[in-house]
């Protein structure tokens, strides 16, 4: 595999655990309850820009290819799927402080 596809790989992985890691609304303004809701939210916000990335960094490459929506739902399937380790530890593995 390619260098930027490890790291973009890497950086999906991270960005997808990062709504799950602090009670920080975007990493910046403290929440009193972050609930599913914002998870949600930033999670799919984070999807975007990486996947803005990556099609930038394939346009560096060569042409971008045109995808279609079924494209898409799988590449947010598979954020998904990084996202687990992150959830689990919020909403399972967490006091009940929070």
């Amino acid at each position: 595999m390619e260098t930027s596809v490890i790291t973009l790989l890497v950086l999906a992985f991270i960005a997808a655990n990062l709504p799950f890691a602090t009670q920080r609304l975007a990493g910046i303004k403290k929440l009193a309850n972050k609930h599913f809701g914002w998870h949600l939210l930033e999670l799919v916000a984070l999807y975007l820009l990486l996947g803005l990335l990556a099609r930038v960094l394939e346009g560096r490459i060569s042409p971008v290819h045109v995808q279609n929506w079924q494209f898409y739902v799988t590449t947010f399937s598979l954020f998904v799927v990084f996202a687990f380790p992150g959830f689990v530890a919020r909403y399972f593995w967490s006091t009940r402080s929070h």
